[in-house]
């Protein structure tokens, strides 16, 4: 790349200089992560935490599903239980008297290992139930639909009294940071690099981004790339942002900027010819931002080498 160097202590080399092409496109905002918050029952929306625009936290209770048929299983188990308990005293009873008929020779060893059995198998039967029991209470308690991630909540589908079947999204929840989304035409494919700095307008505030990555299928003729931007406001997923990304070079012609004087709406540019000082006409056009001052490309009135006169 050729640079302007100064040939006197105020005069400047006109010498083209490369600059990066710009293309200006929408970006989309969008949530890296997308999780929808299921019920895992089915039954009536009870109880509904949030709305909208909502932040949670991982894990947290965002609505409550109740099946009516849960607390009648449950009724159900524990009539089985008292009745089972019962038949397991009864069967006690039995055994401790036919242990005593044993012992006096009233009865045979075969009766009292079949009191026994009974009694084992009672055992067998309420352990049985009381783990059914279980199971059922446990559905019951997923009643609750719970935060798979924390973030905010970007669109609750149902409503209170709703029925919902087990699976179905009660919310959605847009979590791990926002970035933009582009779709760029196709024939910018080849110009675009991974970790290119990007230019980015937000609410009229710019920024500075950096092209993250670039998706390898074209979709209906455009190339999607993803660009993180530190700070990203993100009021709204999915709004529109206006970004600018490098597409190519150009080569361009560059003055400070206090070389340039308006007067009459035309701008003049005074450069040195022939040991004097002239004022030349010129058409100017992007302004660049140096750390050593802006420059100002010069479109026509001036051509490489003229020694330009720097105030």
């Amino acid at each position: 790349m050729l640079a302007a160097a100064p040939a006197a202590a105020d005069t400047l080399v006109l010498a083209p200089e490369t600059l990066p092409e710009w293309k200006a496109v929408y970006g989309r905002v969008e949530a890296r992560d997308v999780v929808p918050a299921r019920a895992r029952i089915g039954g009536t929306l009870v109880e509904l935490l949030v709305t909208e625009g909502d932040e949670v936290a991982e894990g947290a209770r965002i609505a409550t599903v109740r099946d009516d048929k849960i607390d009648f299983q449950v009724r159900a188990l524990d009539a089985q239980l008292a009745a089972l308990r019962a038949q397991l005293t009864r069967a006690e009873a039995e055994l401790a008297r036919g242990r005593s008929l044993v012992e006096r020779g009233v009865a045979t060893p075969q009766r009292l290992e079949q009191l026994e059995t009974e009694v084992q198998v009672t055992l067998g039967q309420i352990a049985a139930t009381e783990a059914e029991r279980a199971v059922v209470v446990l559905q019951g308690e997923e009643g609750a639909v719970l935060a798979p991630a924390a973030g905010r909540v970007l669109d609750v589908p149902v409503t209170h009294g709703a029925v919902v079947m087990p699976g179905e999204p009660v919310a959605t929840i847009g979590s791990g940071g926002l970035f933009l989304r582009l779709a760029v035409p196709e024939r910018h494919a080849g110009d675009l690099v991974e970790g290119a700095e990007i230019r980015v307008t937000e609410d009229g505030v710019p920024a500075t981004g950096r092209l993250a990555r670039i998706y390898p299928q074209i979709q209906n003729g455009r190339v999607v790339a993803d660009v993180e931007v530190e700070g990203l406001a993100g009021t709204f997923v999915d709004a529109r942002v206006l970004v600018s990304l490098p597409v190519g070079e150009r080569r361009a012609l560059l003055v400070p900027a206090a070389a340039v004087v308006t007067r009459s709406g035309i701008d003049f540019v005074r450069v040195l010819e022939d040991g004097t000082e002239r004022e030349r006409a010129v058409v100017t056009g992007e302004r660049v931002a140096r750390d050593d001052g802006d420059r100002v490309e010069i479109l026509t009135g001036l051509e490489p080498g003229a020694l330009v006169v720097v105030p």
